[in-house]
Order: structure tokens, then sequence, then C-alpha cells
């Protein structure tokens, strides 16, 4: 029973080591400089250059689950409303 108590208090720790780190959200779209996007009508982005690649979804779209860090998502409401603004 004496070596129960130690085992016990251990495993925590060694859970810990079958979870996976959760991944760390990358900003090298430049999501983070846009974020005054949203909220906005989506025909603000009509007269916008963007250096990286860009793809506006629309309620119903769909688009491939591919995550690409270089590429801006930019989502849109049923109201043509800019409500996201993330990297993948």
């Amino acid at each position: 029973m004496k070596h129960a108590v130690p085992i016990i208090l251990c495993l925590p720790i060694l859970l810990a080591g079958c979870v996976s780190p959760v991944p760390v959200a990358s900003d090298q779209c430049g999501a983070s400089d846009l974020q005054y996007l949203v909220g906005q009508r989506g025909r603000v982005l009509d007269g916008m250059r963007f250096s990286q690649d860009v793809r506006v979804v629309q309620p119903g779209t769909s688009v491939t689950m591919d995550y690409r860090e270089d590429r801006l998502n930019i989502r849109l409401d049923s109201r043509d409303v800019i409500v996201e603004v993330v990297c993948g």
C-alpha cells in the first residue's frame, strides 16, 4: 500500500506525456493586421489588393479542408458582412 501513493501522485505526469500539444496559431498570412475588416460589408474587399492568396468564403460555398498558413480566409455571413479574417 505504501508504494501506491507515489504511483498515484506520478500518474498525472505520466498521462501528460500522452497528450499532443495544441498547435500555436500562426499569423503568416497577416490576418491580425486585417481584423479591422470584421463587421464591414464584403464590398470593401473589391478595391483591396493582397500580397498573399485570399479565399473569400460566402455562406453555402464549398471549400477545401486543407490548411495553408500563408492563405488568408475571409468569411462573410448571409448579409454580406465580414465575420472572420483568419489564416488557413
